[in-house]
Formats: structure tokens, C-alpha cells, sequence
């Protein structure tokens, strides 16, 4: 086996730092702070580690899954170009179309979209995930922005179980970095009850220890200060240490006479391009201001300035509101070390996306006055390869209303730092801040976020239940403050004045918007704009009021609001500009699977003809395949092949099984697409009237409910606990059972009560749509009852009390196809409080189920129940049941 320094080597074609040795050679995977200049090798220090305790070594004592948290879309791009040109040089990349990961290693991307979702069906691989912390921490609270509903319980529990949660470049994100901190501090409390831990390094060049000292995380603050990593005093010296780069202040005007260009700093940056002489690395201006606004009117200004020399410099504008197809082209095009070329002459244009972790080295450097930690990174991108800098810092002596987005104080002891500085190199900052006075140090670097996620909001935020309008718990606050809080907009064309319900963007086609733009656009395009509706299951006109952070809205392509060199303008398109061709490869028309989209989509059952009883058993065998191989509990494996057995027991219901036509069986769990109704037409029958919103999960779990009260009444997860309220009258006596409910029903009551439960649970919500609360949805008050129909009373999730489940095939523990007697649904659990038939509550269930596993771990069982029932659906094999009837009772 190789020695960490070997591994890395073959990684880098170079040997590694000191501090990069230091983390790759700790054989424990603990929190962490890491505070390391710029250019110093971050992202390569975080992968070598990783990679090489987790794939070289084999270690458990490492998490399986790297999770690499970023504020910004410019930087989750550019780390995942370096990590995926890392792994294909070593041949580590996994193949997204195979089913082989040996000794392979996932990369993902999360930044929204329709783009290779399978990551999330194959838990016991390594795997690594970059994304903003928009999408991952959205992910990690259970409300993933850009993600279906059904997807949310998935991904949050893969993202808060076994893995490596790495936040880069922290200065930059907000509110999230307290979020960060709160969710390890939770984690960190639930660590008895988790399968596997989930660990948490923090990173940037300018990290402040006290940024983490939250009132959850401050008892564990002191081991990561004691074990910080950072780069040693003795060496500093070579290479990026020894380079210098000068740095004068200037003053220049808060505003010019035409609003559209900002021609005073333009000036600026057109004297720093002509005073600096090309490099090794080419000729290279950077200038960064702190708002879109601003770099569009200076964009404007340079084009002006240069628009009659003969061979101007090229001019390239960046910022945060332009879809993913031209920040793609950004990498394609410069923003990367192999355009850094001698010949290369430039002045790039961008806001706070450029000023960390993108690896370009600019010559000359104009930025606009801005808090310590942002100056620092931007001073990182200058001479980042060596050679010199020029440096100049415009301050507009902004007042205190005029400062947005940042803090007028913050400005102002940057100021004061500034004038204490004449060369702003790593060695010469590293000096300054060590002579700092603590008082001054922290004027520097304060950090009051204005949200703190508590325990009770974190433990409240694991349900995924829609409420009567569809509205959910808002976690923005817990992800990004002020203005910078996003929805994303994709633009596409059709016919006719809806659009179809398989329209969806890929990745590229997204562009993030403020919400607060994006609802006062939507007010001039009046009708133009539209949301998904989890409930109908369609794109609907857009609500304005109801817009928020990580929705999709879709707006036709010929609304306007998108220019390919500005960006988002939110105007009409002017018939001289040049639009973007909104069909090549940008958005496309697809139906992948998108059973969790909706509430009433089954597109997971449109498979080959298979058996519930079949599907059952095939999916109880890879469940127990998954258990194996990360090395769960043989307790815990046994009860997730039980519930994959019984989990599609509901698709016996009349409701379900009406909708497969051409066909003699009435215990179907899948079809082949011809064999079914159309979507829209789905949950109608004579039988049962007609039931939107129709949920078989739900059915399950009622079903083991009452198949379990056929065989003993006072089970512990039944009645027994509550004998003597009987006795007292306060419950009625249950009625007597003429039917003990056969095998089936007596492996129920072999169990105690919380194993019970957990099956119940995980039963339920298999497809993530029911889980902790039974809700109603405006589909169940729409029900028109009539004497013929099936049940009583309004449904829920499509579902009537008295409602009638046949008898079904299904397998018992020992492989012995039995039948289950025909089964009354109750829905007695849904009601609060004690009930004379079941006892506890559905919600009193999951509250003591929470308390025993924790949130993390309750969600990663359901999570491994979920990826079995999608590839078991997935294998094509013959359902010997289709050819034999009958079963033991």
C-alpha cells in the first residue's frame, strides 16, 4: 500500500506541503478548521486526504461520501472541473450509465436542474458531491431547492449520514456558515443513535475560530482550535511567500453623470491594464465591484473606452445572474489556468463570484473597498502564480445607506487596515494580522449572522408533509440574507398556452434570480411565468406572492429578460441584441423518472409485469444486499426486508389496480406503459369513485395496523399499554377478530412495539410522500361520494375509511408465499390522540421512533427501503406468480 505522500504524488505529479501531509496522514476523520492562504493548495489537500484514506486505504475510520459545500456557482464548477480531471487521470472516475463501481468514485454536481440524479440510488459507494450551499444546505434541512418533494427525505438523510462535509471559502457565506455549525453541533448530539457519523472542516484563508461559536457548538469548539491546521511559521518562505504585490488606495466618485457606465473607475482600470506589462501568464486586469449594477455600468464604461483602439484588450463581464451555459463558457474560454497564456490580453469584469477559489493570476487587480476577509481573496487572485501585482482599491466614500451589500463598518476598518498596508502579498498579510491588537482583529473579522437554526426547527423541518396550500416551513433565512436569496429561472419555448407537464430544464438552461426581481419582473410580464404544482402535478401560472428561494419558474422564451453578455436584465428584448438560442442542447423535453414530482405519479410502477408478492421478495433480497455492504445491524436488515416485503401490500386496493388494463390479475405492483391508463386518468373506478392523490403507502400501513389487531388486540404497539383505560371506560372494548390473520399476521406480533413501528414507518414512506403527519390535500375535500362507493367520510391521500383490500400474495419470512385475509381499512391512527383500535397515533408513532433513531438515522432507513424498491423496479426478470395462483393463509 502507498504512503500518503505516494498517493499524492500520483495524484499531482508533485510532492505535497507540510500542511497537506498533515491532514492526509491522520488515520481518524475528525471536525475540523483549516486556515490556509490562497494558492496554497486547498482543494488538492481535501481530495488527496479523502481519497486516500477512503479509496487507497479502504478506511471505515473516513466517511464514504465527500460533500464539498461552496457559495458560489463559479467555484462549485471550477473545483468540479479539477476533481474530475483528478479521477479520470487515475481511471477512479465511475461511469453515471454503469451499474460497476468497483473501485471507482461518484462525482456529482448539485446546482439544480434535470441533470444525472442517480447519485442518490446507491448509498454503500463512495461518492463525491459539490454544490452551493443554496442546494446542499437546502438538501441537508430537508427542503433541497430545485429537488422534487418525494426527493427531499433522500437526500437529506445521504447528506447528514457517513459523509465528509467540506465548506470552502466560509468568509463568503453569510447565514450558512451558522447553519453549518448548528447542523454538525446536531449531529454531534445524535452520534450515539447515528449508523455512521458525519464529520464537518471548515476552510478558508481568512477563518476566524469565533465564527463557529454558536451556543449549540461552542463545548466542541475548543478540540478543533487545538487541532487547526494552517501553515507553520518555519514555512513560509518560497514561492507564493516571496511574492510581492503593491497596493495604493483611490478615491473615486460614488456615482457618474450617466448611470449606465461608471466611467471614473473605468479610466482606473484602463490606466492599471496599460501601466502592467504581460507576464508568463499573459496580461491580465481584474476589476471587482460589489454589485451587478455596478459591473454592467463599468462593462459599459471599458467598452467605451476601448472602442475606437486598434487592438484592444478582450473585455469579458461575469456575475452571479447568467444561466450555467455561459458560466460554462467562462471555463471554456478564460477563467482557468491553461488560458492564463503569455499572449493573453484581458480585462475581466466580475463581481464577488471571481474573488476566491478561482484559479486565474491577474496582473493588474482594481477592486472596489470591501470587508477584510472579501479584500483578502480578492488580493488572492493577483500574482497567483508567481511574478507581481499592481493593486489599486477604489474607496467611493460610500455612506451608510449607499454600502449594500455590505456593512458600512466593515468598510471602514478595512479602510483603516488598508492604510497601515503598502503591499498586500501572503507574507506581508500574514505578518499584519499576527501584530494585530485582538481588539482590531476583531473589527476585521466580525460575524453576527441574523438567523440561527435552533434544535426545535431542525427537528421540525423532517417531516415533508404539504399543508392545504401546498406551503412549506421557509428555510432561506437559514441559507442566505439579504438580496442574494434565489429562485431560478429557466426560459423555453412550446405551442400552445400551457406548457406541457414533461417539461423540464437541464442544468445549463437555470439561471439564478433574486426573488425579489423575479417577482417584480413577473408583475410587468403579467401571466408570462410559471411554477410546478406538486399537487396537480402540472406547471400553473405563476403566484407572485408565492414565490420564494430554490423554486423553478418556467417563462417563454419569447418574454425576454436574458441577455447572453449581461446576464439577467429582466427587460424586453431589444430586436439589436443578440438572444440566446434557447433550443441548442440548453433545454430539453424529457419524462425521466418522475414519480417524485408529483403526488399522484406511479411512474416507478411503469415496469414489466411483476407481482406485488414478487416485487416484494426482490426487493427484500437487494435491500438486505444494500444492509450488507455498509454493514448495518442484522436487527435493523431483517426488519427493512420485512417492509420491503409488505410495502406495495396497498396496490391491491381497487383504486390502484384499476388503473392497469389487459390484464387478469388483481395483485399487479407493475406494468409495462401500455398497459396503463393515462396519467391524468389514473385512480377512477366504479368501485371506489374517483381518488386523486391516491396513496398505496398509506394503505400498506394502515393495513399492518389492522393485520396485526387480527391476531392480538393488546399487542404492545396496539392496546397493551392502555388496558386500564379500557377498564375505566375511557376506550371502548375492542371487538373480538374470527380471523387470527394467519402467518403473516403472527410475524407481526412477534415484534415489539417500536420494531413494529419502524416497519409501519418505512412502509409509509417509501416514496417519501407520507411520512411523520397524514394530511388531507384539496383533492380529498374535492371527493363527490355517492351510495355505490366503497368507504365512508371524506378520504385521505385518497384513501376512505372502511375502505376493502382483497386478499393478496405476499411473502413471508421464510420465502412461503402466503395470502392474507381480506383486510378493512381503518384510519383511526390519522386522528390525534389515543384511538379505541390502534392505540397511539400515526404522529405519536414517528415522535417515539425520533427519539429512539434521531432524525439522521430514521431517514437513511427509509432511504435504503427506497433505493431497493427503485432497483429491485428496475430489473428486468420473469415473475414466476404470474403463471400460479393461490398461497398459503
Amino acid at each position: 500500500m502507498q504512503t500518503y505522500e505516494e498517493w499524492f504524488s500520483q495524484l499531482t505529479g508533485f510532492m505535497p506541503h507540510q500542511w497537506q501531509k498533515n491532514l492526509g496522514n491522520h488515520e481518524n476523520c475528525l471536525n475540523r478548521l483549516i486556515r490556509v492562504p490562497t494558492g496554497m493548495g486547498k482543494t488538492l489537500g481535501i481530495l488527496s486526504a479523502w481519497g486516500y484514506h477512503r479509496i487507497e486505504k479502504n478506511s471505515d475510520t473516513w466517511p464514504l461520501r465527500l460533500v464539498w459545500c461552496l457559495p458560489m456557482r463559479v467555484l462549485v464548477e471550477q473545483t468540479y472541473e479539477e476533481a474530475h480531471a483528478i479521477l479520470k487521470r487515475l481511471n477512479l472516475l465511475w461511469n453515471s450509465g454503469s451499474e460497476d463501481h468497483t473501485d471507482r468514485i461518484g462525482l456529482h454536481l448539485l446546482m439544480g436542474g434535470s441533470d444525472d440524479e442517480r447519485w442518490r440510488y446507491y448509498p454503500e459507494y463512495p461518492a463525491i458531491f459539490i454544490g452551493t450551499q443554496d442546494m446542499l444546505l437546502s438538501r441537508a434541512l430537508n427542503r433541497g431547492y430545485a429537488s422534487p418533494r418525494g426527493r427531499w427525505p433522500m437526500e437529506y438523510a445521504l447528506l447528514n449520514t457517513d459523509a465528509l462535509w467540506v465548506m470552502d471559502e466560509v468568509q463568503l457565506m453569510d447565514v450558512g456558515l451558522a447553519t453549518s455549525v448548528q447542523l454538525q453541533a446536531f449531529r454531534e448530539q445524535e452520534l450515539e443513535k447515528a449508523l455512521r457519523p458525519c464529520i464537518s472542516w471548515w476552510m478558508s484563508a481568512t477563518l476566524q475560530s469565533k465564527w463557529l461559536d454558536t451556543a449549540d457548538f461552542r463545548k466542541y469548539l475548543p478540540a478543533l482550535e487545538n487541532s487547526a491546521l494552517q501553515v507553520a511559521t518555519e514555512d513560509r518562505h518560497g514561492g507564493l511567500w516571496d511574492v510581492k504585490k503593491t497596493c495604493r488606495i483611490e478615491q473615486v466618485p460614488q456615482t457618474d453623470k450617466d448611470k449606465k457606465m461608471d466611467v471614473s473607475l473605468g479610466e482606473i482600470v484602463a490606466d492599471v491594464h496599460s501601466g502592467t506589462k504581460a507576464g508568463p501568464h499573459g496580461h491580465i486586469t481584474l476589476s471587482i465591484v460589489n454589485t451587478v449594477d455596478r459591473a454592467l455600468a463599468l462593462y459599459e464604461a471599458l467598452k467605451k473606452i476601448y472602442e475606437k483602439h486598434a487592438d484592444p484588450p478582450e473585455l469579458f463581464l461575469m456575475h452571479s445572474r447568467f444561466r450555467g451555459l455561459e458560466r460554462r463558457q467562462w471555463v471554456e474560454r478564460f477563467l482557468h489556468k491553461r488560458y492564463c497564456t503569455p499572449e493573453c490580453d484581458r480585462i475581466i469584469i466580475s463581481t464577488q463570484v471571481i474573488e476566491a477559489g478561482v484559479d486565474i493570476s491577474a496582473t493588474g487587480l482594481v477592486t472596489e473597498l470591501a470587508p477584510w476577509p472579501s479584500l483578502v481573496q480578492r488580493f488572492g487572485r493577483a500574482a497567483r502564480y508567481g511574478d507581481t501585482a499592481a493593486i489599486v482599491v477604489a474607496d467611493r466614500k460610500l455612506k451608510e445607506k449607499k454600502c449594500l451589500p455590505y456593512n458600512y463598518f466593515e468598510l471602514q476598518e478595512s479602510a483603516r487596515a488598508l492604510e497601515k498596508l503598502n503591499d498586500v502579498s501572503i507574507s506581508s498579510l500574514e505578518r499584519f494580522e499576527e501584530g494585530c491588537g485582538k481588539d482590531f482583529l476583531a473589527g476585521l473579522y466580525p460575524y453576527e449572522p441574523l438567523h440561527l437554526l435552533t434544535r426545535r426547527e431542525c427537528d421540525e423541518l423532517f417531516d415533508t408533509g404539504v399543508d392545504l396550500t401546498g406551503s412549506d416551513l421557509d428555510i432561506s433565512r437559514f441559507i442566505r440574507t439579504g438580496e442574494e436569496r434565489d429562485l431560478l429561472v429557466f426560459w423555453a419555448q412550446w405551442e400552445g398556452d400551457v406548457p406541457p407537464v414533461d417539461l423540464r430544464a437541464r442544468r445549463d438552461a437555470l439561471c439564478p434570480v433574486p426573488v425579489k426581481s423575479a417577482k417584480d419582473w413577473m408583475k410587468r410580464l403579467k401571466g408570462q411565468g410559471w411554477t410546478w404544482d406538486y399537487l396537480d402535478n402540472r406547471w400553473r401560472s405563476v403566484e407572485i406572492e408565492r414565490l420564494r428561494p430554490g423554486l423553478i419558474l418556467l417563462v417563454r422564451a419569447e418574454a425576454g429578460g436574458y441577455h447572453p453578455e449581461r446576464g439577467f436584465t429582466g427587460k424586453k428584448p431589444n430586436k439589436k441584441d443578440k438572444l440566446p438560442d434557447w433550443k441548442g442542447g440548453i433545454m430539453e423535453i424529457f419524462s425521466p423518472d418522475e414519480a417524485d414530482a408529483g403526488q399522484d405519479r406511479e411512474d416507478q410502477s411503469i415496469q414489466g409485469w411483476k407481482t406485488i408478492a414478487t416485487h416484494g421478495m426482490e426487493t427484500d433480497a437487494e435491500v438486505r444486499r444494500i444492509a450488507g455492504n455498509i454493514g448495518l445491524d442484522n436487527s435493523l436488515s431483517r426488519i427493512l426486508g420485512r417492509a420491503a416485503r409488505f410495502h406495495d401490500w396497498g396496490k391491491a386496493h381497487i383504486a390502484f389496480q384499476s388503473n392497469i388494463q389487459e390484464s387478469s390479475h388483481n395483485d399487479l405492483a407493475k406494468a409495462p406503459d401500455a398497459a396503463w391508463k393515462h396519467w391524468n386518468a389514473l385512480y377512477r373506478h366504479e368501485t371506489c369513485g374517483t381518488r386523486r392523490g391516491f396513496r398505496h403507502e398509506l394503505v400498506s400501513a394502515c393495513a399492518l395496523l389492522e393485520l396485526l389487531a387480527l391476531n392480538d388486540h393488546f399487542h404492545a404497539a396496539l392496546l397493551g399499554p392502555f388496558r386500564e383505560f379500557i377498564d375505566a371506560g375511557i376506550l371502548p372494548d375492542p371487538e373480538e377478530s374470527h380471523d387470527s390473520g394467519g402467518v403473516l399476521a403472527a410475524e407481526l406480533a412477534s415484534l415489539d412495539a417500536c420494531t413494529f413501528n419502524l416497519l409501519a414507518y418505512m412502509v409509509c414512506s417509501h416514496h417519501g410522500k407520507i411520512r411523520a403527519t397524514w394530511q388531507s390535500t384539496p383533492h380529498d375535500q374535492d371527493f363527490r361520494d355517492s351510495e355505490k362507493i366503497m368507504g365512508t367520510g371524506q378520504p385521505l391521500r385518497g384513501v376512505r375509511e372502511a375502505d376493502t383490500l382483497p386478499p393478496c400474495r405476499i411473502a413471508a419470512d421464510n420465502g412461503t408465499i402466503c395470502v392474507t385475509p381480506r383486510i378493512t381499512i381503518h384510519l383511526d391512527a390519522a386522528e390525534m390522540g389515543l384511538s379505541g383500535r390502534y392505540g397511539q397515533s400515526w404522529n405519536e408513532r414517528c415522535l417515539d421512533l425520533l427519539e429512539k433513531y434521531g432524525p439522521f438515522t430514521l431517514a437513511f432507513l427509509e432511504t435504503l427501503l427506497r433505493v431497493a424498491d427503485a432497483r429491485a423496479s428496475a430489473a428486468d426478470t420473469d415473475d414466476p406468480l404470474l403463471h400460479s395462483e393461490g398461497g398459503n393463509s
